[in-house]
């Protein structure tokens, strides 16, 4: 490690240095070579782009070293989808195997596995299902759509937890249904049943909504997001009066509480197994520059507020929001790790079964989509959050990385990430279509 060897080594055990204010992004240049194992701090992790990436790179970044908003201007720089290049593979760290499951799927985003090993992914575009059933490295030897005719399907989850479920939940993008399943399933054995009917008042922005369970089965989840980058989520703006918050229910979807609040597009939920906590993975938002608002992971405090749309990253006021609420200001949450800016973090989940050597036991995976909103390219890839004790470090590293083309084009966007039965991961990616497995064969 041959970067700020003393200050990493403090964010692993929890102290916190004084903070370097940040600066603006410099230009695009050739970008500094860093290595595996090496920890960016600061203003150093703040700046770097796509070119920086590499699997085992790691980043800590804290609220002091964030700059003012519109210290650079906001720029509009979508990527330009292109072909996988020939020779492009994405990149894990040393001792991991990437392997191409499947291509051609429609949008696969939320990616879960059964009790019986099958992947369980919800191809939005298409408005289905897709069960896959794979044993170790061999091809599929099923793969077939489990049911159809949804809207927006993303978040997916079975009940009750434990190892034989009885229906799969499906969360479309104004409505939950579940759908009967035993263990084996290939196809739905009866119609879907409606829970919970108008989640998002109509819809309209954000548009995905992710679920999960208590491990005990006693609750439901359900994450929706906001349906505008920030606007005040009062009576005033009709299209937010059921936005930017997490829900919990009981499981046939009555008994509604509001369980959070003030979150701008919590994308992924999940439990972690060791704590039972609530967590999520958040898309902040736009238009602030280029290294604001950081994206975040973060664990979920019951009846919290986490500042959207007046405040950001603790008490630091958004003069553009509507509304005057000078109360909230101590009320805002600052979340447990902070993820380059416009990152766009998707889907997450707690690694538990071992495969992988013991030191990733128990952190967190996330899935990075990639940057709009950034002038320089930022995310595209699957990162490795850092915990301690079932606590967050606020230290993350890259893990799977190389979906970028250039500066304008990429070829891959990770969306949704699962364990699967054997310990290996699987990820979902929208941009290629396609979904990727990833062991460790040992150094």
């Amino acid at each position: 490690m041959k970067i700020l060897t003393t200050i990493a080594a403090a964010a692993f055990l929890g102290a916190v240095p004084t903070a370097v204010f940040a600066q603006s992004a410099p230009p695009a240049a050739a970008p500094v070579h860093h290595s595996p194992g090496d920890v960016l701090v600061g203003p150093d992790a703040l700046n770097t782009d796509w070119r920086d990436d590499i699997a085992g790179l790691s980043f800590y970044i804290r609220p002091a070293d964030l700059p003012r908003p519109y210290l650079d201007p906001s720029v509009h720089n979508a990527p330009q989808g292109a072909p996988q290049p020939q020779g492009a593979w994405p990149q894990a760290p040393a001792g991991f195997v990437v392997e191409k499951v499947v291509s051609r799927l429609r949008e696969p985003r939320k990616i879960i596995t059964a009790p019986n090993g099958d992947l369980f992914i919800a191809e939005s575009g298409a408005n289905r299902i897709r069960v896959i059933r794979q044993s170790g490295t061999a091809a599929p030897t099923e793969n077939e759509v489990f049911v159809d005719g949804l809207d927006q399907p993303f978040g997916l989850a079975f009940y009750p937890p434990g190892p034989n479920p009885q229906y799969l939940y499906v969360a479309n993008t104004n409505d939950l249904q579940r759908f009967p399943y035993h263990n084996g399933d290939l196809k739905a054995t009866g119609p879907g049943q409606t829970l919970i009917q108008n989640i998002a008042n109509g819809g309209g922005g954000h548009w995905t909504r992710d679920i999960c369970f208590t491990r005990d089965g006693s609750r439901l989840f359900l994450a929706v997001g906001s349906g505008s980058n920030v606007c005040d989520n009062d009576a005033q703006v009709p299209i937010e009066a059921r936005r930017a918050r997490i829900y919990d229910y009981k499981p046939d979807g009555t008994d509604e509480h509001v369980y959070a609040t003030g979150i701008r597009n919590p994308v992924g939920i999940t439990i972690d197994p060791r704590t039972n906590e609530l967590w999520m993975s958040v898309n902040e938002r736009d238009e602030l520059g280029d290294n604001l608002v950081p994206d975040y992971i973060s664990h979920v405090q019951p009846g919290g507020f986490y500042g959207w749309p007046w405040y950001w990253m603790g008490g630091r006021l958004d003069t553009r929001a509507k509304g005057d609420h000078p109360d909230l200001s101590a009320k805002v949450i600052t979340p447990d790790v902070l993820i380059q800016s416009h990152s766009a973090s998707l889907s997450m989940i707690f690694y538990q079964k071992g495969q992988f050597p013991a030191s990733y036991n128990g952190d967190a995976f996330a899935c990075e989509h990639g940057s709009w909103n950034r002038s320089r390219r930022t995310g595209y890839k699957v990162i490795r959050v850092f915990m301690k004790k079932g606590q967050a470090t606020g230290v993350y590293q890259d893990f799977l990385t190389g979906f970028v083309v250039d500066d304008n084009s990429v070829w891959g966007r990770p969306v949704g990430v699962t364990e699967g039965a054997d310990g290996s991961l699987y990820v979902t990616d929208d941009g290629s279509d396609t979904l990727w497995h990833i062991r460790y064969v040992g150094k």
